[in-house]
């Protein structure tokens, strides 16, 4: 079976090689050796990804399987993990139908954002009182051991080393993946499932970080080349690298942990206010949950907004945003040029009393004061599929 390997410290997914033979251009990311773009181009691939189906190679994020310790079977057994990883986030976890996921947040004793993770509640009866997990790659082995040291005892995890991950994504991705998975239309939004995709068992959700319509599709690493081969066989289907990655969700209005949300930041300030269920406000239980509740009664005094800057040149990550008079009031966190828009985007947190849309700011780029307004997110709108 292939594994992620080591060159120099750097690792390597199950389809580095097929990377190459592509022409991609790679560079280190998260510890692995990424393709950042290929031989079209990042503009071309953002754009072939809004109007038809791009697939990603996303197999450096960390897959787990976590399950609970004692002896119990179905609607008892989801019950009975669900409540031990609600001590971790503010999700609501018990709710989860088999099948279903939910985007959540992992905070630690101040209410900081440890990581944002995917986490799914199994379709199969089998494997209630289990949960199966997708992390950010630069986190997953800070995740994978506060996890187990929170929950020792209680639940095992288990990281799934030889799998790989890959996102297909845009608004042909579904007729794309169909020519290998009949059943693939039927999947519902924000579920997974097993199915075989090109003759392979595989777990294939709804989802993904483009804001358009999408797959992600978990396989055994061994069968990872052969899968991206017959998807990109497809006439509607590129291959797309990290630059393109970040364009689309950047437009999508979707944060990037490490740069939009960190230990520093909180759900509240980074807007991300629903992830905290209805159940979870009135009882809480969940780490820093008076800080946050109390953020949440009042009011964050810093909120992460969109910017638009004027003119066409991009404001990168760390720029320093100011009011009319020259005072500091925020920081660009994530910023490019829009291939969608056609103009430069951002996203960054300001003091509250700019935080409306339309607020005037400036945006000071090698010492010189640029206009910019604040805008909503997503810049362009999302396309999920809804049943």
């Amino acid at each position: 079976m292939t594994q992620p390997h080591m060159h120099q410290d750097i690792q390597t997914t199950p389809l580095h090689d097929l990377h190459v033979e592509l022409g991609a251009k790679m560079a280190p990311f998260a510890g692995y050796d990424m393709p950042i773009s290929y031989p079209e181009g990042i503009l071309r691939e953002h754009l072939h990804t809004r109007e038809k189906a791009g697939l990603f190679d996303v197999s450096h994020m960390g897959q787990a399987v976590l399950k609970i310790e004692q002896a119990l079977s179905g609607d008892a057994a989801h019950e009975a993990i669900a409540e031990a990883f609600e001590r971790l986030v503010p999700g609501d976890i018990k709710g989860l139908e088999p099948g279903a996921m939910r985007y959540s947040l992992l905070l630690d004793e101040d209410g900081g954002i440890l990581d944002d993770l995917m986490i799914t509640r199994p379709a199969a009866a089998a494997q209630q009182g289990t949960l199966f997990l997708v992390v950010n790659a630069a986190m997953k082995a800070q995740d994978f051991s506060h996890i187990e040291t929170q929950l020792e005892g209680t639940a095992r995890l288990q990281p799934l080393e030889s799998r790989a991950l890959i996102a297909l994504q845009g608004p042909r991705a579904v007729e794309a993946l169909r020519a290998v998975a009949a059943e693939a239309g039927a999947l519902a939004f924000m579920h997974m499932t097993e199915m075989d995709v090109n003759g392979t068992p595989c777990l294939v959700s709804r989802s993904g970080y483009t804001g358009e319509d999408g797959f992600e599709i978990s396989v055994s690493a061994d069968a990872a080349q052969a899968l991206a081969r017959a998807l990109l066989s497809h006439a509607d289907v590129l291959p797309i690298g990290l630059g393109a990655r970040d364009s689309l969700r950047l437009e999508a209005g979707l944060c990037l942990y490490g740069h939009d949300i960190d230990r520093t930041t909180d759900p509240i300030s980074a807007r991300l206010a629903w992830t905290i269920a209805k159940r979870r406000r009135a009882k809480g239980g969940f780490p820093g949950a008076a800080h946050i509740l109390d953020l949440l009664a009042k009011g964050a005094p810093t909120k992460r907004v969109g910017i638009v800057p004027e003119g066409r040149a991009p404001a990168r990550e760390g720029t320093e945003i100011t009011d009319g008079s020259g005072a500091l009031i925020g920081r660009v966190t994530s910023g490019t040029f829009g291939p969608s828009e056609g103009g430069p985007i951002a996203m960054g947190y300001v003091q509250s009393a700019f935080s409306k849309q339309g607020a005037q700011v400036q945006l000071l780029v090698r010492g010189k004061a640029r206009a910019a307004r604040v805008a909503s997110m997503p810049f362009v709108p999302h396309r999920y599929h809804r049943d």
